[in-house]
């Protein structure tokens, strides 16, 4: 039997064809890598990029700040500059007026002490001529001879216009900071001073003059009080609160007039607790005399501001004008305080109201 022959079929690639697959897989292969790997250098450089410039935009932002802040500085420097400067000129014209109210102090002392003595060579001359014409001397008015002013004499009926009339007579005392002098740069200075300086005041011994010259124009049969007041009132003696004196203890007198040397002028001004004090006593007061330099600074309790304009202090002097007894005649003796214009015009109106008066005592006086 014959046997039938397989067909055989031969597929052959040639070694050339090989070598170009493998060059084309290897080309692709790393085509493929290089492509990835320039993505991510991309990202890479985006996001450094991005760094940079915001970086930039940080040191541009810096130098315009730096520029601001080189402007401010200077302009703080000339405004340093310009501050000393006012300082400098400031103090040169405080010790200016400090060398001023020196001399002014001193002049003042000289002239005072000239005009005692010509007070007293005139008292002694009217004295002579009293006795040459073999005159007797004449009583004094009510009032007169109930203790001398002063060991050496005086006249003690220099202070007119004002009339101690009064069965029971208030004497209220202002005993704060601005009693120390007329001029605020020096009430200031002499505010910090010593308690000896400020009892040595010009202005403070002229109030404890005018008290001591009330004192010896009391009636005979009347009685007096004498209450102190700054910030808040206060009998000069504390054992006599809301009591009445007679005005011919002389033994008291000497009391109130060697308390009186002690008091130290300090802190503000306040009408209202002064006049709001009359109505302690019992029986009232039917003549008040105020010895003050102005309106005041302060109400019933102190402000919170620190500094009180003029309007704010007359209304203080109204609210305190509310607090006096009725129908009882103020007499105001009102001693020198520059600035305060207003002071004299509202103490004449309380003087006209209670049927009393004001006195603005000579610059010299006593």
């Amino acid at each position: 039997m014959t046997q039938r022959r397989r067909t055989t079929e031969v597929f052959t690639l040639s070694f050339l064809d090989c070598i170009c697959c493998g060059f084309g897989a290897v080309i692709l292969f790393y085509t493929i890598v290089s492509a990835h790997s320039g993505v991510t250098q991309t990202r890479a450089t985006d996001t450094l990029s991005a760094e940079v410039n915001r970086l930039d935009e940080q040191v541009l932002t810096g130098t315009r700040n730096l520029a601001a802040l080189r402007d401010t500085l200077e302009k703080t420097r000339q405004e340093v500059a310009s501050a000393r400067e006012k300082s400098n000129l400031l103090a040169a014209q405080l010790a200016s007026h400090q060398r001023q109210v020196s001399n002014y102090d001193a002049t003042r002392l000289s002239r005072q002490q000239h005009i005692e003595k010509l007070r007293a060579d005139i008292q002694a001359l009217q004295e002579g001529v009293k006795r040459s014409e073999a005159g007797g001397d004449e009583l004094a008015p009510p009032g007169q001879d109930v203790a001398s002013f002063r060991q050496t004499g005086g006249d003690r009926r220099y202070i007119t216009g004002v009339r101690m009339h009064g069965r029971r007579i208030l004497i209220l005392l202002d005993v704060s900071a601005s009693m120390l002098h007329e001029d605020i740069v020096s009430v200031l200075r002499l505010r910090n001073a010593d308690d000896a300086t400020k009892r040595a005041a010009a202005k403070w011994q002229r109030a404890l003059e005018t008290v001591h010259w009330l004192l010896t124009q009391i009636p005979p049969g009347s009685a007096y009080q004498i209450y102190t007041f700054n910030t808040r009132a206060q009998p000069l003696l504390a054992d006599s609160a809301g009591k009445w004196i007679s005005g011919g203890d002389l033994p008291q007198i000497a009391r109130d007039l060697a308390a009186m040397q002690s008091l130290v002028p300090g802190e503000g001004t306040s009408l209202y607790n002064a006049f709001a004090a009359t109505k302690t006593l019992s029986p009232l007061p039917d003549q008040i005399v105020l010895i003050t330099d102005g309106l005041p600074t302060q109400g019933k309790t102190t402000p919170t501001r620190k500094y009180v304009d003029s309007d704010t202090r007359a209304r203080f002097f109204d609210e305190a004008v509310g607090q006096l007894p009725a129908h009882v005649p103020v007499d105001s003796i009102l001693l020198p305080m520059q600035g305060d214009s207003e002071a004299a015009h509202r103490f004449w109106h309380l003087a006209r109201n209670s049927d009393g008066s004001v006195l603005m005592p000579a610059r010299d006086w006593p």
